[in-house]
């Protein structure tokens, strides 16, 4: 493209990327990279637009001392909260010597070294702004789309692509609800929202309230104590708060995501009762003003490893639901007034929306409510050729779950699949939009709530690479038993189909070990067990399904 001020041109079987890159984030940064390797895979054209007016991949885990606008924002102590077993790409497992938690920085270093290996740094164009996603006027013939972009001195640029991927994530746009909150506009002291938190030495001595007790909330919470001089964490509806790591040090993901798990007909009221009299085996919620006005699967959980040690040594007060700002401090709505308050954060979530989508009405977004088939697809478009990437909310890791987006989106724009009429569409839609309903709290926050396996599954079905238990145990019953027993593992969807990947069965043979390198750093004589389950029970339980196999096949 030459040329100067705004400008078209046609690209043959070009395909835009419309990446902020970030974990949950105005991009994703994983979503984004893996996106563009899919379409690499399957021999199309792609062009990435990185972060707006950013010089380099991932907006959300590259810190930045300041939060800026149009992009994600982290605090410089963030670590993730689930293991790199469970969030790394299929087909690139996460170096054995990086922590099973890492700090952003080194998420940051692992998608760097993920650009490297699959050379995708030559297709992004850093520091534009797309300002403009409109359809085409012959649209409903070609699919096609005007992307408007504007560099960092203020040029227009407009280019025709054939489909285009919007990967911004829904953890950008601050939701901050000041009319819930009456008086403060009296309040004399500043307030925030949790996306400018960077580091805690500011409040040293003060007396901060912090509302919202989800992840944000609670790690802002806790880290802000060891330097305030008092800290009042408010919640309405009360969390179950659960740690990274579960029963032997295991990472929690690790432990608890598994495919035989998965397909238990465990009834709801059943894991909600076990989870919960788990979780307050650790500490008792009720006596330390957390319990949930809602059962354990009602609302996302909140992951926090040092909440229940900062209450209890007296750091962090909780407290309920802020009826009213005062001048000075806050009355809430048990009665008790809390005085002197130097700093408010709103801890309060996101709210997501696409404006370079509404220019000619084409996604329009209330309430965090969007009507998309499968968290992707907008059924009422004459051809399917935008693709949402990453909007979910999953009870677990959103790497692999973007990517597996990316490599159904690059089917469907190639005609290797289809899409179901906008009938069948929208039926899912509401179905499972009702099911949402249903199960959380009345919440934005819920809008785009999947589970992990069951939504991976979904899509991977789709594709074609759902691994199929029968055919992988008759040619590898170790492999298989792996499959359905042991955690799973993003190289699951690497063992057969488009995209299978030699060294998924070896990825998940090592996992184990990529799990227990990064602890296992001074060298012991006592034996250690390397599963989440204890070995007989696993043993028994191969056994089992060997059994049921070999009859079903005699059979």
């Amino acid at each position: 493209m030459t040329g100067h001020g705004a400008m078209t041109s046609r690209l043959t079987s070009q395909f835009f990327f419309f990446s902020f890159f970030f974990f949950c984030t105005y991009g994703h940064a994983h979503t984004g990279t893996h996106t563009r390797a899919a379409h690499t895979a399957t021999y199309v054209r792609a062009r990435t637009y990185g972060p707006a007016l950013v010089g380099t991949i991932s907006a959300f885990f590259n810190f930045q001392e300041g939060a800026e606008e149009e992009r994600a924002s982290v605090y410089r102590s963030l670590v993730i909260n689930t293991s790199k077993e469970m969030m790394c790409f299929s087909d690139f497992p996460i170096p054995r010597n990086f922590p099973n938690f890492m700090h952003h920085s080194l998420i940051l270093q692992y998608f760097r070294l993920f650009v490297e290996r699959f050379n995708l740094m030559k297709h992004i164009l850093f520091k534009r702004k797309v300002t403009a996603v409109t359809k085409r006027e012959d649209f409903t013939i070609s699919g096609q789309w005007n992307v408007t972009v504007v560099d960092e001195n203020g040029k227009e640029e407009s280019t025709v692509f054939d489909a285009v991927m919007v990967c911004i994530g829904h953890h950008v746009n601050q939701h901050l609800p000041l009319d819930s909150f009456p008086g403060i506009d009296k309040f004399q002291g500043p307030y925030m929202h949790s996306r400018e938190y960077k580091e805690p030495w500011e409040y040293k001595d003060k007396r901060v309230l912090v509302i919202g007790i989800g992840n944000s909330g609670g790690d802002i919470a806790v880290e802000v104590s060891r330097h305030a001089a008092q800290v009042y964490l408010s919640t309405r509806r009360g969390a179950w708060v659960i740690n990274r790591i579960s029963d032997n040090g295991y990472p929690l993901d690790i432990v608890v995501v598994r495919r035989y798990l998965n397909v238990l007909p465990i009834p709801e009221a059943l894991i909600n009762f076990l989870a919960e009299r788990k979780i307050n085996s650790q500490f008792n919620h009720t006596n330390y003003g957390l319990q949930a006005s809602h059962r354990f699967k009602g609302q996302h959980p909140t992951v926090n490893d040092e909440l229940s040690n900062r209450i209890i040594n007296g750091s962090v007060i909780v407290k309920p639901n802020v009826a009213e700002f005062s001048e000075t401090g806050a009355i809430f709505d048990d009665g008790t007034e809390v005085d002197n308050l130097d700093f408010i954060i709103f801890a309060t979530g996101y709210s997501f929306y696409f404006p370079f989508l509404e220019v000619d009405h084409t996604l329009t977004v209330r309430g965090n409510v969007v009507s998309l088939y499968k968290n992707v697809f907008l059924p009422s478009l004459p051809q399917p050729t935008l693709a949402i990437i990453g909007l979910v909310q999953p009870w677990g890791a959103v790497m692999p779950i973007s990517e597996m987006q990316g490599r159904w989106t690059t089917r469907i724009f190639k005609g290797l699949a289809k899409l179901p009429d906008s009938t069948t569409m929208k039926k899912d839609i509401t179905e499972k939009r009702e099911a949402l309903k249903k199960r959380y709290v009345d919440s934005q926050r819920h809008t785009v709530q999947v589970d992990y396996i069951t939504y991976m599954d979904e899509i991977g079905e789709l594709i074609g690479v759902k691994p199929s238990f029968l055919p992988l145990f008759l040619r590898d019953p170790a492999l298989a038993l792996s499959v359905f027993f042991e955690p799973c593992t993003p190289y699951q969807y690497r063992l057969q189909g488009p995209g299978q990947w030699e060294g998924a069965a070896q990825a998940i043979r090592t996992q184990w070990d990529r799990v227990l390198a990064p602890t296992r750093t001074r060298v012991t004589t006592l034996p250690c067990q390397d599963s989440g389950i204890p070995s007989k029970l696993f043993s028994i339980l191969s056994l089992i399904v060997a059994l049921a196999l070999v009859l079903w096949v005699a059979l």
